[in-house]
Protein backbone atom coordinates (compact mmCIF):
# COMPACT_ATOMS: atom_id res chain seq x y z
CA UNK A 1 0.00 0.00 0.00
CA UNK A 2 1.22 3.56 -0.63
CA UNK A 3 2.95 5.01 2.41
CA UNK A 4 5.58 7.55 3.29
CA UNK A 5 9.16 6.42 2.57
CA UNK A 6 7.99 2.94 1.44
CA UNK A 7 8.56 1.64 4.96
CA UNK A 8 6.72 -1.68 4.62
CA UNK A 9 8.21 -2.46 1.20
CA UNK A 10 11.73 -1.73 2.41
CA UNK A 11 11.33 -3.93 5.48
CA UNK A 12 9.77 -6.87 3.64
CA UNK A 13 12.14 -6.75 0.66
CA UNK A 14 15.18 -6.55 2.92
CA UNK A 15 14.00 -9.58 4.93
CA UNK A 16 13.26 -11.50 1.72
CA UNK A 17 16.70 -10.91 0.26
CA UNK A 18 18.46 -11.69 3.52
CA UNK A 19 16.63 -15.03 3.71
CA UNK A 20 17.40 -15.95 0.10
CA UNK A 21 21.08 -15.05 0.40
CA UNK A 22 21.33 -17.05 3.62
CA UNK A 23 20.02 -20.10 1.75
CA UNK A 24 22.05 -19.48 -1.41
CA UNK A 25 24.89 -16.99 -0.81
CA UNK A 26 26.20 -17.53 -4.35
CA UNK A 27 23.16 -15.77 -5.85
CA UNK A 28 23.99 -12.66 -7.87
CA UNK A 29 21.81 -9.69 -6.95
CA UNK A 30 21.19 -7.18 -9.77
CA UNK A 31 18.86 -4.30 -8.86
CA UNK A 32 16.77 -2.79 -11.67
CA UNK A 33 14.83 0.46 -11.16
CA UNK A 34 14.01 3.75 -12.80
CA UNK A 35 15.96 6.92 -12.10
CA UNK A 36 14.04 8.08 -9.01
CA UNK A 37 16.57 9.28 -6.45
CA UNK A 38 15.13 7.33 -3.52
CA UNK A 39 15.45 4.04 -5.41
CA UNK A 40 19.23 4.40 -5.54
CA UNK A 41 19.59 6.14 -2.19
CA UNK A 42 17.90 5.18 1.05
CA UNK A 43 16.03 2.25 -0.53
CA UNK A 44 18.40 0.03 -2.50
CA UNK A 45 21.50 1.00 -0.54
CA UNK A 46 20.13 -0.77 2.55
CA UNK A 47 19.42 -4.06 0.77
CA UNK A 48 21.88 -6.98 0.82
CA UNK A 49 24.29 -6.98 -2.11
CA UNK A 50 23.35 -3.50 -3.34
CA UNK A 51 26.52 -1.58 -2.51
CA UNK A 52 28.66 -3.43 -5.04
CA UNK A 53 28.11 -5.15 -8.36
CA UNK A 54 25.86 -4.31 -11.29
CA UNK A 55 23.05 -1.80 -11.04
CA UNK A 56 20.62 -1.17 -13.88
CA UNK A 57 18.35 1.69 -14.89
CA UNK A 58 15.37 0.15 -16.66
CA UNK A 59 16.13 0.37 -20.39
CA UNK A 60 12.63 1.47 -21.37
CA UNK A 61 12.68 4.30 -18.84
CA UNK A 62 16.00 5.44 -20.28
CA UNK A 63 14.54 5.24 -23.79
CA UNK A 64 11.61 7.43 -22.72
CA UNK A 65 14.04 10.11 -21.53
CA UNK A 66 15.99 9.83 -24.78
CA UNK A 67 12.81 10.28 -26.80
CA UNK A 68 11.89 13.37 -24.78
CA UNK A 69 15.24 14.94 -25.70
CA UNK A 70 14.70 14.17 -29.38
CA UNK A 71 11.24 15.73 -29.25
CA UNK A 72 12.71 18.86 -27.66
CA UNK A 73 15.39 19.07 -30.35
CA UNK A 74 13.44 18.15 -33.51
CA UNK A 75 9.74 18.52 -32.73
CA UNK A 76 7.24 15.85 -31.74
CA UNK A 77 6.24 13.48 -34.52
CA UNK A 78 8.76 14.80 -37.03
CA UNK A 79 10.59 12.38 -39.31
CA UNK A 80 13.96 13.54 -37.97
CA UNK A 81 12.83 13.07 -34.36
CA UNK A 82 11.69 9.50 -34.86
CA UNK A 83 14.67 8.53 -37.02
CA UNK A 84 17.18 9.94 -34.53
CA UNK A 85 15.40 8.32 -31.63
CA UNK A 86 15.39 4.88 -33.25
CA UNK A 87 19.06 5.24 -34.18
CA UNK A 88 20.27 6.19 -30.72
CA UNK A 89 17.95 3.81 -28.89
CA UNK A 90 19.52 0.98 -30.91
CA UNK A 91 23.00 2.29 -30.09
CA UNK A 92 22.14 2.54 -26.40
CA UNK A 93 20.85 -1.03 -26.34
CA UNK A 94 23.39 -2.84 -28.54
CA UNK A 95 26.63 -0.86 -28.68
CA UNK A 96 29.28 -1.69 -26.07
CA UNK A 97 29.88 2.04 -25.64
CA UNK A 98 26.29 3.00 -26.33
CA UNK A 99 25.69 5.27 -23.34
CA UNK A 100 28.86 7.26 -24.10
CA UNK A 101 27.76 7.79 -27.69
CA UNK A 102 24.29 8.86 -26.55
CA UNK A 103 25.78 11.34 -24.06
CA UNK A 104 28.00 12.84 -26.79
CA UNK A 105 24.97 13.28 -29.07
CA UNK A 106 22.89 14.82 -26.28
CA UNK A 107 25.73 17.23 -25.56
CA UNK A 108 25.77 18.17 -29.25
CA UNK A 109 22.00 18.75 -29.20
CA UNK A 110 22.30 20.88 -26.07
CA UNK A 111 25.08 23.01 -27.57
CA UNK A 112 22.94 23.48 -30.67
CA UNK A 113 19.79 24.27 -28.64
CA UNK A 114 21.07 25.84 -25.37
CA UNK A 115 17.63 27.17 -24.38
CA UNK A 116 15.92 23.78 -24.50
CA UNK A 117 15.85 22.86 -20.80
CA UNK A 118 14.50 19.36 -21.49
CA UNK A 119 17.67 18.42 -23.39
CA UNK A 120 19.80 19.67 -20.50
CA UNK A 121 17.78 17.60 -18.01
CA UNK A 122 18.03 14.44 -20.10
CA UNK A 123 21.77 14.95 -20.55
CA UNK A 124 22.14 15.25 -16.77
CA UNK A 125 20.05 12.08 -16.32
CA UNK A 126 22.27 10.03 -18.63
CA UNK A 127 25.46 11.35 -17.07
CA UNK A 128 24.20 10.58 -13.58
CA UNK A 129 23.25 6.99 -14.45
CA UNK A 130 25.99 6.24 -17.00
CA UNK A 131 27.31 3.30 -14.95
CA UNK A 132 23.80 1.79 -14.81
CA UNK A 133 23.26 1.77 -18.59
CA UNK A 134 25.68 -0.91 -19.83
CA UNK A 135 22.88 -2.71 -21.62
CA UNK A 136 24.92 -4.61 -24.23
CA UNK A 137 27.29 -5.87 -21.51
CA UNK A 138 24.39 -6.96 -19.30
CA UNK A 139 22.47 -8.67 -22.10
CA UNK A 140 25.53 -10.68 -23.16
CA UNK A 141 25.70 -12.07 -19.63
CA UNK A 142 21.96 -12.85 -19.50
CA UNK A 143 21.41 -10.21 -16.82
CA UNK A 144 18.21 -8.13 -16.72
CA UNK A 145 17.99 -4.73 -18.43
CA UNK A 146 14.35 -3.97 -17.63
CA UNK A 147 11.77 -4.21 -14.87
CA UNK A 148 8.80 -5.18 -17.05
CA UNK A 149 8.24 -8.56 -15.38
CA UNK A 150 8.08 -6.94 -11.93
CA UNK A 151 5.73 -4.21 -13.14
CA UNK A 152 3.46 -6.85 -14.67
CA UNK A 153 3.48 -8.73 -11.37
CA UNK A 154 2.42 -5.53 -9.59
CA UNK A 155 -0.64 -5.37 -11.83
CA UNK A 156 -1.46 -9.01 -11.12
CA UNK A 157 -0.93 -8.83 -7.37
CA UNK A 158 -2.21 -5.33 -6.63
CA UNK A 159 -4.37 -3.86 -9.38
CA UNK A 160 -6.49 -6.94 -10.11
CA UNK A 161 -7.35 -7.29 -6.41
CA UNK A 162 -7.62 -3.77 -5.03
CA UNK A 163 -8.87 -1.71 -7.97
CA UNK A 164 -12.17 -3.36 -8.72
CA UNK A 165 -15.31 -1.33 -9.16
CA UNK A 166 -16.37 0.52 -6.02
CA UNK A 167 -13.49 -0.67 -3.84
CA UNK A 168 -12.05 1.62 -1.17
CA UNK A 169 -9.26 0.60 1.19
CA UNK A 170 -7.72 1.91 4.36
CA UNK A 171 -4.00 1.34 4.65
CA UNK A 172 -4.18 -1.39 7.30
CA UNK A 173 -6.83 -3.47 5.53
CA UNK A 174 -5.28 -3.06 2.10
CA UNK A 175 -1.84 -4.08 3.33
CA UNK A 176 -3.26 -7.17 5.03
CA UNK A 177 -4.96 -8.27 1.80
CA UNK A 178 -1.83 -7.62 -0.26
CA UNK A 179 0.34 -9.63 2.12
CA UNK A 180 -1.99 -12.63 1.84
CA UNK A 181 -2.32 -12.27 -1.93
CA UNK A 182 1.44 -12.04 -2.44
CA UNK A 183 1.91 -15.25 -0.47
CA UNK A 184 -0.82 -17.01 -2.45
CA UNK A 185 0.45 -15.82 -5.85
CA UNK A 186 4.01 -16.92 -5.02
CA UNK A 187 2.93 -20.40 -3.88
CA UNK A 188 4.02 -19.86 -0.27
CA UNK A 189 0.68 -19.41 1.45
CA UNK A 190 0.56 -22.75 3.29
CA UNK A 191 4.11 -22.42 4.62
CA UNK A 192 3.54 -18.84 5.73
CA UNK A 193 0.07 -19.21 7.21
CA UNK A 194 1.21 -20.06 10.75
CA UNK A 195 3.29 -16.88 10.91
CA UNK A 196 0.59 -14.77 9.27
CA UNK A 197 -2.14 -16.16 11.53
CA UNK A 198 -0.07 -15.29 14.57
CA UNK A 199 0.38 -11.75 13.31
CA UNK A 200 -3.33 -11.11 12.83
CA UNK A 201 -4.58 -13.17 15.77
CA UNK A 202 -6.09 -11.21 18.66
CA UNK A 203 -6.89 -12.53 22.13
CA UNK A 204 -10.47 -12.01 23.28
CA UNK A 205 -11.15 -11.96 27.02
CA UNK A 206 -14.67 -12.05 28.45
CA UNK A 207 -15.52 -10.14 31.60
CA UNK A 208 -16.13 -12.23 34.75
CA UNK A 209 -19.56 -10.81 35.62
CA UNK A 210 -21.45 -11.99 32.54
CA UNK A 211 -25.20 -12.26 32.96
CA UNK A 212 -27.11 -14.63 30.70
CA UNK A 213 -30.05 -12.47 29.59
CA UNK A 214 -31.84 -15.45 28.06
CA UNK A 215 -31.91 -17.36 31.37
CA UNK A 216 -33.35 -14.29 33.12
CA UNK A 217 -36.07 -14.01 30.52
CA UNK A 218 -37.23 -17.58 31.23
CA UNK A 219 -37.76 -16.93 34.93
Amino acid sequence: MPEKNKATLKTQLTAELERLLALAPELRVVPVADGVKDNWGSFLSRLPGMRTGDQVVDFWHAAEHLHAAMVAAHGEGSTTCEAEFEKYRHILRHDAKGVDRVIRHLRYLHDKNPRRSKIRKVLRYFRQHRHRMRYAYLARRNLPIGSGMVEAACKTVVAQRLKRSGMRWRHQGGQAILTLRALEQSGRFDRAWRLVAGTYKRAVELPENIVDIRSRARR
